[in-house]
């Protein structure tokens, strides 16, 4: 296959399944940690409203999705890029830190949270997603 259509196949699969992951942790966490009493999480509209309602242990799952999204993400498409496979795992790490960014402008998370989770869960995770697709080669 050629490496510029294989390198572009690795960042949209490694951008596709990272989502997955996260959506599909973020689907689960309410059955793990049963979310307060009142709280709302089907919008963002309605998360601003009753963040409030969140204690620490409710940060986890949120926390877990964006970690493992990112680490799954960046470590296919480590193992799909022909080349330069840990800048394409870092590039997914980017990206997924700049959704991360994003969603701190939009919902009122506490200060620890929001550093805690731009800090570890998007770059080290990428980069950690590239060294762990190396071993697999």
């Amino acid at each position: 296959m050629n490496p510029i259509i294989r390198n572009i196949l690795a960042v949209i699969l490694g951008l596709l399944v990272g989502s997955i992951v996260n959506m599909g942790i973020v689907n689960i966490s309410g059955s793990i940690i049963p979310l307060p009493e009142g709280a709302d999480i089907q919008s963002v509209e309605g998360l601003q409203a009753t963040i409030h309602l969140f204690e620490p242990k409710h940060y986890l799952m949120p926390f877990l999705a964006h970690a493992l999204g990112t680490l799954v993400g960046a470590f296919i498409a480590a193992l799909i890029a022909a080349t330069h496979k840990m800048r394409f795992a870092l590039a997914i790490g980017v990206v997924f830190l700049i959704g991360g960014i994003s969603a701190v402008a939009m919902i009122p998370a506490p200060l620890w949270f929001n550093i805690t989770d731009l800090l570890l869960a998007y770059v080290p995770m990428g980069y950690l997603g590239g060294r762990l697709a190396f071993r697999k080669i």
